[in-house]
């Protein structure tokens, strides 16, 4: 079991830069895999980025590649995306999600409550 809180979301400007955190409980961090997701209003959840267990392998949707970083500290039980050159349409509540490295590519079985980004224009 995980429990995933994430912080750092909030109100920027567009170009503007944030980092989110995503702290996570249980002494098995390093064994779990992790991503980020987002939800516009009116829209599906969409994935924004993972990494893999140790931190050697990342994946990104196409929309944020470029402009998104995520990272982890897995001696700080600690994932982060760094999201530079902000858009409006990156507004969304973004989610922090978590998965053992058994399960599928995008079959995560850990949420967060969801930390709130809006980017004006």
């Amino acid at each position: 079991q995980v429990q995933l809180v994430e912080s750092g979301g909030g109100l920027v400007q567009a170009g503007g830069s944030l980092r989110l955190s995503c702290a996570a409980s249980g002494r098995t961090f390093s064994s779990y895999a992790m991503g980020w997701f987002r939800q516009a209003p009116g829209k599906e959840r969409e994935f924004v980025a993972a990494i893999s267990w140790s931190g050697s392998s990342t994946y990104y949707a196409d929309s944020v590649k470029g402009r998104f970083t995520i990272s982890r500290d897995n001696a700080k039980n600690t994932v982060y995306l760094q999201m530079n050159s902000l858009k409006p349409e990156d507004t969304a509540v973004y989610y922090c999600a978590a998965k053992e490295v058994y399960r599928p590519k995008y079959e995560y079985n850990y949420w967060g409550q969801g930390t709130q980004v809006t980017v004006s224009s």
